[in-house]
């Protein structure tokens, strides 16, 4: 199963009043596990950046004047999330500023229904919390002390990482793929030993020793159960 968690950041807040996307960062889950593949792009908003956003995320307009307009990444941006499903913290926001900016090419629209909202899900199993990212990052004790403005890789990163403790919490020795070496995770076939290299099964009947011990300790004691098994057993007979 392929997902893809999105951030982007933007101008400000109104995608059908002239905001655009300034950058877009993903990460790619393949079964609820990084794979190390990402996706970050800046991107020319073709217009000024307002202060209150740019305290947000300290992209500046003569930074953005040098990177590629949206129209000329889209199709990466599209080939890099495919048919995935979207992992999106307040994912109507991000949504309406991605379809905004395909509307402007006449492009085909991305359908709300291929993303999961965390927002969404975190209100849902922590009601009346804060449900802000710095919020579960805190709850789930996720590091994120680097992360003093938005980044739209960073906050992806960060989201995945809250994404799986959502659903269920992350699996203890799991790595991402970059770090994971061949052998670690598991055993390998040619380690498994075949039956050749099975030894014989040992003895396990008591010696005469050992049952005379026994006997020698069941006499000390009072009603004994295993007297009493015996002589059941021997009258089942």
């Amino acid at each position: 199963m392929r997902e893809i968690v999105l951030d982007t950041e933007t101008t400000g807040l109104n995608p059908l009043g002239g905001d655009r996307i300034v950058e877009i960062g993903c990460v790619e889950l393949v079964n609820h596990l990084a794979t190390g593949e990402t996706y970050h792009q800046y991107i020319n908003p073709e217009r000024d950046m307002p202060s209150e956003a740019f305290a947000v995320h300290g992209l500046s307009e003569e930074f953005l004047s040098q990177q590629p307009k949206f129209s000329e990444i889209a199709d990466g941006f599209l080939g890099f999330i495919g048919d995935a499903t979207l992992i999106i913290h307040n994912a109507q926001f991000d949504m309406g500023f991605i379809n905004a900016e395909l509307a402007r090419m006449d492009r085909p629209s991305v359908p709300m229904a291929r993303s999961v909202d965390t927002v969404k899900m975190a209100r849902k199993k922590f009601p009346g919390a804060q449900a802000s990212l710095d919020a579960l990052c805190r709850r789930f004790q996720i590091e994120n002390s680097n992360r003093e403005l938005h980044g739209a890789l960073l906050d992806s990163e960060l989201l995945a990482e809250v994404y799986l403790e959502l659903i269920g919490g992350r699996q203890p020795d799991l790595e991402l793929a970059e770090n994971a070496r061949p052998g670690d995770a598991q055993t390998s076939l040619e380690e498994i030993p075949s039956p050749q290299d099975s030894r014989e099964a040992r003895a396990h009947a008591p010696s005469d020793e050992e049952l005379a011990a026994h006997e020698a300790f069941i006499d000390r004691l009072k009603n004994p159960i295993w007297r009493a098994t015996a002589q059941t057993a021997q009258k089942a007979d």
